[in-house]
């Protein structure tokens, strides 16, 4: 394959970055150096397994899908009481619900640790969307089917509960990223298991997003707020929940480029953000790139030029910069609480690596 330069030598990092926060056990670690997000989340490490299949490393990502499938099965309990509870119409607390996170070895993290939002529903979409890319052409392992329905039952009765978006926030619990995560792993789902029946849900799930997740013509960020947010960009490239040619995936383009792009041309996650500062986003900027490659729309080598210009001494991209802040004031305190901001991030990578194949 014909390659660029200076590219390459991020994407070369990329790839290293990818493959040395594997663990033995096929996790995904979300960033090494930053002490709590020493685990594995279904979401980031989905996007570093489709970005490890992107770069022909197909032995590293399955080996992430057979860990996120055995770590699913080992908490089998606890999604089928999740769901029986939702399909009765009972209210589970949020720790009683499958775990945001998991340890690298696939268990839940142990008591005493900070605590952390666990109701989330979108990284178990990404994750069957991440699987069914990984799967095309492929043998599914024997394992994998049994997870797979384990996981589309838990989105049919959980995707119209209140739940934590994507940044890990609540809001009034209604997001319309987390149901295009759901909808396009209902969709994988269908695919996996030769079950057009999931695909129907799908469906349910895209009139619902048209229906209370839209206006002037876009996507917003919830039911109840009008705000775009960079992870909407999903809902186009790549979950297809639309195609990028809609009218309404466009108009949420244009107003996620309008809204959300910062100095120099990094993205900010939505307007009002305070963590850290609330600065400008790597791994929402390469999504960018990646939805304008797929398109054909807007400069997608600018906003790489810009991730690239984020690179550490050590090669390494971060999960934000914070230097033009929305919020300035916001940044002493998190540091003090966790520390710099996390460095490197591994979704930040991954997004990179697959904006950048996508430009060539």
């Amino acid at each position: 394959m014909t390659t660029r330069t200076p590219d390459d030598r991020v994407a070369r990092r990329s790839i290293e970055v990818l493959l040395e926060g594997q663990a033995k056990s096929g996790a995904i670690i979300a960033s090494p150096a930053f002490p709590v997000y020493r685990y594995s989340w279904l979401r980031d490490g989905a996007f570093c397994a489709h970005a490890l299949d992107v770069a022909g490393e197909y032995d590293a990502a399955r080996a992430f899908h057979d860990w996120a499938a055995r770590s699913v099965e080992a908490h089998r309990s606890v999604f089928e009481d999740a769901i029986a509870a939702a399909t009765a119409g009972v209210a589970l607390p949020a720790e009683a619900m499958p775990p945001t996170r998991y340890t690298l070895e696939g268990a839940r993290e142990p008591a005493g640790d900070e605590p952390w939002p666990n109701f989330q529903i979108d990284g178990y979409g990404i994750w069957l969307w991440a699987l069914d890319m990984h799967t095309a052409g492929r043998d599914v392992t024997a394992t994998r089917p049994s997870a797979v329905d384990l996981v589309a039952r838990y989105l049919r009765a959980a995707w119209q509960l209140k739940c934590f978006d994507c940044w890990e926030e609540y809001g009034n619990g209604e997001h319309a990223s987390t149901l295009g995560a759901v909808a396009a792993g209902l969709e994988g789902a269908a695919r996996l298991l030769g079950e057009p029946g999931w695909r129907a849900e799908a469906d349910r799930v895209r009139d619902a997003l048209l229906e209370r997740f839209t206006v002037a013509g876009r996507f917003k960020r919830g039911s109840d707020d009008d705000r775009v947010d960079g992870s909407l960009l999903w809902l186009g490239v790549p979950f297809g929940v639309l195609e990028p040619e809609h009218p309404v995936m466009r108009a949420t383009v244009e107003a996620v480029r309008r809204d959300l792009t910062g100095p120099g041309g990094g993205l900010y996650r939505y307007l009002g953000d305070s963590y850290y500062g609330g600065g400008q986003w790597l791994l929402l900027t390469s999504t960018l790139a990646w939805h304008d490659a797929v398109t054909g729309d807007g400069d997608a080598t600018s906003a790489q030029d810009w991730v690239r210009a984020q690179v550490t001494p050590d090669g390494d991209l971060p999960e934000q910069v914070t230097d033009h802040a929305q919020d300035p004031t916001m940044l002493e305190p998190w540091q003090r609480r966790w520390g710099s901001v996390a460095t490197p991030l591994l979704w930040s990578h991954a997004m990179y690596l697959v904006a950048e194949r996508a430009t060539r």
